[in-house]
């Protein structure tokens, strides 16, 4: 079989997880708790923007069903999909009886209690019901699931109002004031420091989906909109770096920059420049930089959005810019890309190195060598043998949310698959935990490849640096035509 050897120097052995992935897996946990509900935070941000009394056609009216959706109804759908991802439905409805606690008992929009309570009603149904498994008299099924649900519940909305509310309202206070501070000292761009460190290396989810995110809402129920939304997720850094590399990255770098560059801005999937980031580290100088200056004329011009966007692009930054923001969301964007894109052309432009190496397809190793902790490839020959013999039928591309990365990868495969031929493999996109089981390849970036093998160690993983043309895929592509 053709390059079978080749095809398998991706596949990764068992090894403990490092802690980098089990926070991926974190920030991916939350990421999927919001995801399913981004369209009731986008509702909410059209209904704040548009019918508040600053809005764009104040109604009274209309305005009245702000309060009640941001206290009640977003906390609520964030412990229902927390509880269900955990416990199945018998653990949403444990998620919203113990989010009802918490959102009565607090002051503040819950929801980061929600995003706590919600799996935790999940855990407690789903332990109990190990608990009593195959216990259960004949006939007595319906009344003690029915009461289970009932007593553990209860239970549960009597601690978050008492003791589990009040303990996450302290640590929400905590961490708005040391923002707000940032905020009043005029050094909220200093986040950036972190933001853009964190993104490349696929943890953007922990800091914007448990953290910016819920600070964004409770500043847009007080004020119309907030600044919280841009601090990490302003498509302008990485419009600068891409633009960059297209002038003057070498090779692949640069042939491929340009496609990135779309998918980036308008697509919203920032996955799409990490690589390039990994590939030259000096150039997350220019991502710091261009992220602090965004952040800088935004608080400039007292700009924010009236939701988090989801995806992180241009559209979405525009559809959620209330009145009187769009100045400053459109300057803070473009300062970003134009910092990003003079520092980032600097830093090229120095690069000694030999038109004929080709960095981005060797991005990969270097990738491995720096980003990865404890990383090795399988050196088992009879493994191999057995990876490389086995017939492939699925491919599932996973990345950290199922919708952004994996999706363009897994479209962009089928593509080169119908290219040669090749219309009988079933290539889908997941988030990495919900590969299903009869997958015989999972494809993930190599950044999160530890958190793949945590819950797929049992499968051929192979690892890839760019969602468009990446060479590890080309040994997979002979692998299908020729078996």
């Amino acid at each position: 079989m053709a390059n079978s050897a080749q095809a398998t120097d991706n596949v990764v052995e068992m090894q403990q997880p490092s802690t980098r992935a089990k926070v991926q897996a974190f920030g991916g946990f939350l990421t999927n708790m919001v995801l399913p509900n981004i369209g009731a935070f986008i509702a909410w941000g059209l209904l704040t923007a548009l019918f508040i009394p600053s809005g764009w056609i104040p109604n009274e009216e209309l305005a009245q069903i702000v309060g009640p959706a941001i206290n009640y109804l977003l906390p609520l759908l964030l412990a229902i999909t927390g509880g269900r991802m955990v416990g199945g439905q018998r653990g949403a409805v444990m998620g919203a009886i113990g989010a009802i606690g918490l959102i009565v008992g607090s002051d503040i929009p819950m929801f980061l209690g929600a995003m706590v309570i919600g799996p935790a009603g999940g855990w407690v149904i789903k332990k109990f019901d190990k608990l009593i498994e195959n216990r259960i008299p004949a006939g007595f099924e319906m009344i003690v699931n029915n009461f289970s649900i009932g007593i553990l519940g209860f239970i549960l909305m009597i601690l978050s109002f008492y003791f589990i509310g009040p303990t996450i309202e302290a640590a929400n206070n905590l961490v708005t004031a040391a923002i707000e501070a940032l905020v009043a000292t005029g050094l909220l761009p200093l986040l950036s420091l972190i933001n853009e460190p964190a993104k490349v290396l696929f943890l953007n989810n922990v800091i914007d989906q448990g953290i910016y995110y819920p600070l964004g809402m409770q500043a847009t129920a007080e004020a119309g909109k907030s600044i919280y939304f841009t601090v990490a997720s302003n498509p302008g850094p990485g419009l600068g770096l891409l633009v960059a590399f297209t002038f003057f990255g070498k090779k692949t770098a640069r042939r491929t920059a340009p496609g990135a560059m779309i998918i980036h801005f308008v697509g919203g999937i920032h996955e799409l420049y990490f690589p390039y980031v990994l590939m030259k580290p000096l150039t997350i100088i220019g991502m710091i930089l261009g992220g602090m200056s965004g952040i800088a004329v935004f608080s400039l011009f007292d700009a924010g959005l009236v939701a988090g966007p989801s995806p992180g692009s241009i559209i979405a930054y525009l559809g959620l810019t209330p009145k009187g923001s769009f100045v400053g969301i459109i300057a803070g964007v473009l300062a970003g890309a134009i910092v990003t894109f003079l520092v980032t052309s600097v830093i090229l432009k120095m690069d000694k190195s030999s038109e004929e190496t080709d960095e981005l397809a060797s991005s990969v190793e270097k990738t491995k060598s720096m980003k990865q902790e404890g990383k090795q490839v399988s050196k088992s020959t009879s493994n191999t043998k057995q990876a490389a013999s086995k017939k492939i039928d699925t491919v599932s591309f996973a990345c950290d949310a199922g919708a952004g990365s994996s999706a363009l990868g897994a479209t962009t495969f089928r593509k080169k698959l119908k290219k040669r031929g090749i219309e009988d493999i079933e290539v889908k996109h997941y988030r990495i935990e919900d590969v299903p089981d009869h997958s015989d390849v999972v494809v993930v970036h190599a950044d999160l490849v530890d958190r793949a093998k945590m819950s797929h160690n049992d499968k051929e993983i192979i690892t890839i640096e760019n969602y468009i043309n990446d060479p590890n895929l080309d040994p997979l592509l002979d692998r299908l035509e020729n078996q």
